[in-house]
């Protein structure tokens, strides 16, 4: 099985190696048929610090890293 990979916008930086990422889906609502916008956030591991809010990122699902984190930032 493949691993989920999403693209996101940094909008936390203040952890040490760890960034939060907003993913950004748009879905079709199933009986309106309206276009609908969910922002999902993911707190995902970034080794060496250096990335910043608002820079776009990939993550890539991974096994637990802590409690909370299940990604890693690729690029």
């Amino acid at each position: 099985m493949s691993k989920k990979i999403y693209t996101g916008k940094v909008v936390s930086d203040r952890m040490n190696k760890t960034v939060v990422v907003a993913v950004t889906r748009l879905f079709q609502h199933t009986v309106y048929k309206k276009t609908v916008k969910r922002v999902t956030k993911f707190k995902a591991h970034d080794k060496e610090n250096k990335y910043r809010i608002g820079d776009t990122v990939k993550i890539i699902e991974t096994g637990p890293i802590s409690k909370e984190k299940r990604w890693v930032v690729i690029e």
